[in-house]
């Protein structure tokens, strides 16, 4: 019996007409749900959380819907494998979406229209198309009596788009039990198609993050009017701190995934650089060589290669003439695996003695094998459907809910499959105008997607 699961459990989906229908209609329905996420509480999820808990339902999976707060509604569902004893695998998508203004969109961003082929709405990329491909695949399963190897925990969660409160950090602090088994998981960001030089075609696999460290600053000064002078000025104490951590140059961290993308990015290029023989001294130098012969594939590493703090709100007085008490900003800081002990101590020494500083909100780096059986997998499954392309492990820049995950002890990877055109600008799209996702990047995706998950 298991060698008959096995063998169906490895061909193409047989059913690609309505798997290749579902996977377009439900993203353009998610889409059509306005989930957007202003912050601070303000989001609804709960009509997608139904609509997602209805398509499990229909083909005999069963969902539970909780909210951590009225509107704020997240989907867990467990898919028993053939295989008691294997450990199971967590994916997890988020249903909120940031928010978009219509009046800057060629097409409304909550219409979920196809036009030529190309399916537009905020959440096509960012990650409602994730939540379609995962419905799509396992309906699939439902209809030709197919299970996988191993138990398959679907997560559809709230609030990823601002710090998960309502999402996967209730989930796992509250509802823990619902993942026991779950040793891996995927998600969002990884396995896209990346053009580098000439027609090479890359598909990275997240196999790390950054960790989150956002910063509030706040200066304390003397109050008093404008047209005086005034040497204790909290605004002026403040934009000095906040120059300084602009201008900051974090130092070099290669971590062991970021040093894995390097080596297999430069093999891909044919380029004999040993970055594991390089002196400390000569790292700098090579490295910037390495990066320059690497040209659009540079982009795939250059922002996971040390930490970084950007300033991105300020906040003080109200009035011309009224020189503020105290005044306010907050940095987005990423800190790499390693590094948060080096952001703690720089920004102590960057903010100075006039500018206090605390963590706004914080979460760890996370870093995953990229020599397992399940990145093996992800790798065959890629390129059976592609088989002239490259998949290399990589780093990134920013977070997912793999943060919260990892608190059970839960190793994740980014992969979301999608085979995109030359041109297409894959990480302009996140939280931009105009997110899209063509078609035959769906279709992809859900053939990518149920190989990888059916072995």
């Amino acid at each position: 019996m298991a060698e008959v699961t096995l063998a169906r459990a490895t061909q193409d989906v047989p059913d690609d007409t309505v798997v290749f229908d579902e996977v377009v209609r439900f993203t353009s329905d998610l889409i059509r749900i306005d989930t957007s996420n202003r912050g601070g509480g303000d989001c609804v999820e709960r009509p997608a959380a139904e609509y997602v808990a209805e398509k499990l339902a229909d083909a005999g999976i069963e969902p539970r819907i909780l909210e951590s707060a009225p509107g704020r509604a997240n989907v867990v569902a467990r898919i028993e494998g053939t295989d008691p004893g294997a450990d199971a695998l967590l994916v997890h998508g988020h249903l909120d979406v940031v928010p978009a203004e219509p009046a800057d969109w060629t097409v409304h961003p909550f219409s979920g229209e196809v036009r030529d082929g190309v399916l537009w709405g905020r959440g096509a990329i960012d990650m409602k198309n994730m939540d379609a491909m995962v419905l799509a695949t396992v309906r699939a399963w439902a209809r030709q009596g197919r299970r996988p190897g191993r138990d398959i925990v679907l997560a559809f969660t709230a609030d990823e788009e601002d710090n998960a409160a309502f999402g996967a950090d209730f989930l796992t602090r509250q509802h823990a039990e619902l993942f026991e088994g779950c040793a891996e998981g995927i998600s969002e960001c990884g396995a896209f198609t990346f053009h580098g030089a000439g027609d090479l075609r890359i598909y990275p696999v997240a196999a790390g993050e950054r960790g989150t460290a956002w910063v509030k600053l706040t200066a304390n000064g003397r109050a008093g009017h404008g047209s005086k002078a005034n040497p204790d000025n909290a605004v002026s104490a403040l934009a000095a701190a906040i120059t300084r951590i602009a201008e900051h140059q974090w130092p070099l961290r290669l971590t062991p995934t970021v040093r894995a993308a390097l080596t297999e990015l430069a093999a891909v290029h044919g380029l004999g650089i040993d970055l594991d023989a390089t002196s400390p001294d000569d790292l700098a130098h090579d490295l910037a060589e390495l990066l320059a012969q690497l040209g659009p594939a540079a982009a795939l590493v250059d922002t996971t290669l040390r930490n970084s703090a950007n300033p991105t709100m300020l906040s003080a007085g109200y009035k011309v003439n009224v020189i503020p008490g105290s005044a306010t900003a907050h940095v987005d800081g990423r800190t790499v695996p390693g590094g948060e002990e080096e952001f703690v101590r720089t920004l102590d020494q960057l903010t100075g003695d006039a500018v206090n500083w605390e963590f706004y909100h914080r979460q760890v780096p996370l870093e995953a094998p990229v020599r397992s059986a399940t990145f093996a997998a992800m790798r065959e499954a890629l390129l059976h459907f592609d088989p002239g392309a490259h998949v290399v492990p990589y780093c990134m820049s920013g977070g997912t809910d793999a943060k919260q995950f990892a608190r059970l002890g839960v190793v994740g990877y980014g992969f979301t499959p999608l085979k995109l055109p030359p041109g297409f600008n894959y990480g302009a799209l996140f939280h931009g105008v105009d997110e899209r996702v063509p078609v035959e990047a769906l279709h992809f995706g859900v053939r990518v997607l149920d190989r990888f998950l059916s072995r």
